[in-house]
């Protein structure tokens, strides 16, 4: 893997020069596990003139660690970044990297303004008064959008996780559990199976709740006649998957349970079916939203039918109606559409889904739980 992450490395170091920069700062922390693979906590990348750098502030039994010496001049740039380790637990890593820079002579440092904070941002510009400071803009993130073999292979294990712990969770018992209980009991089923992880606080909505996006799990019991509805994703080596799926719990669902289900259902399948490499991200929001606005849901409606996932479960490119951009093959996607009722409660459907040519089959479905409209 050391290639492949010196490979995207030069890949970051050639769009800086090309904007006139000679170095640059990663400080996001998906970014920099991005370029090189396992950090430790709060580290940055710096990309320099002479060197490759990765600073860290010191952590307990981490020894620090002295300032590495540049490499002779003329030699070839050492494959993989060296550590520094700040002596004392104070330091900055963002200030002490852009006075590294300027110390190996850059005139001019990239760095990543929309992480940095504003008072972080001027202690870099007090530390090295001399440099003068680019945005390096969301470079490092329209590099992750296409993933490789190995990331999709790891976001396919963790969806195999997120369906393992999501199947045996229905055959349990579920009238009478607090929605709190039974989301503490999938993220232990996550771990049990080998995540390293949840890939976010897992979604568990049950009755007037269901249905409501991002919905921290209440002491609320599972009654008959309640839409279920439960989102959660795997974090498996860093990278992440997301399904989401609603229930009925009782022998049989009501009239407009049904009809309800099966509108976000069509949805999701027309969001689903859009994805292809070539087609505008706002048209797949578009296809998503046509199905429910004819079915006279269009005010329930978010703002937002997918995303980006990967080493972030919410990443670009996001599908909305405002959209820039088309979508590449093997750039994984959420499809979420959902409706909530105020009061009664609602329903969602979450997929991971990698974009594919139709050549290759389509688009390749990372959660397999089914999407039957299952009375528990």
């Amino acid at each position: 893997m050391s290639e492949v992450y010196a490979a995207r490395r030069a890949r970051l170091r050639d769009q800086c020069a090309a904007a006139g920069s000679a170095a640059a700062l990663v400080s996001r922390p998906a970014n920099v596990r991005y370029l090189c693979g396992a950090v430790p906590p709060g580290a940055v990348l710096l990309l320099g003139p002479v060197q490759d750098l990765m600073v860290a502030a010191e952590v307990p039994a981490t020894p620090p660690l002295s300032p590495p010496a540049p490499p002779p001049s003329g030699s070839p740039r050492a494959e993989e970044p060296r550590l520094l380790v700040l002596p004392g637990a104070d330091g900055d890593p963002v200030v002490a990297a852009a006075d590294l820079a300027a110390a190996d002579g850059a005139e001019s440092l990239a760095v990543e303004e929309h992480d940095l904070t504003v008072a972080r941002h001027r202690a870099l510009g007090a530390a090295a008064p001399r440099l003068r400071l680019a945005d390096l803009g969301r470079c490092v993130e329209q590099l992750r959008l296409v993933k490789d073999d190995e990331e999709i292979s790891c976001m396919r294990i963790a969806g195999e996780l997120a369906d393992q712990a999501l199947g045996e969770l229905l055959e349990s018992i579920l009238v009478g559990r607090t929605e709190r209980h039974l989301a503490l009991e999938l993220d232990r089923r996550l771990v049990d199976h080998g995540a390293d992880g949840p890939a976010f606080p897992t979604v568990v909505a049950a009755g007037p709740n269901a249905g409501r996006p991002g919905h921290l799990p209440t002491d609320r019991r599972v009654e008959e006649g309640d839409f279920l509805s439960i989102c959660l994703g795997a974090d498996y080596r860093g990278y992440r998957c997301q399904v989401g799926r609603t229930f009925v719990i009782g022998p049989s669902p009501a009239d407009w349970q049904v009809e309800l289900y099966d509108a976000v259902f069509a949805a999701q399948r027309a969001g689903r079916e859009a994805l292809s490499p070539g087609r505008a991200y706002r048209d797949v929001d578009r296809v998503t939203r046509q199905v429910l606005n004819a079915a006279g849901y269009g005010d329930a409606l978010e703002p937002c039918t997918g995303h980006g996932v990967g080493l972030e479960i919410d990443e670009d490119p996001r599908l909305t109606p405002s959209a820039m951009g088309k979508l590449d093959a093997c750039v994984p996607v959420t499809v979420e559409p959902g409706v909530h009722l105020p009061g009664r409660g609602g329903v969602r459907i979450d997929d991971t889904l990698v974009v594919r040519p139709e050549a290759d089959g389509g688009p390749e479905l990372l959660t397999i739980t089914t999407k039957e409209l299952l009375a528990l």
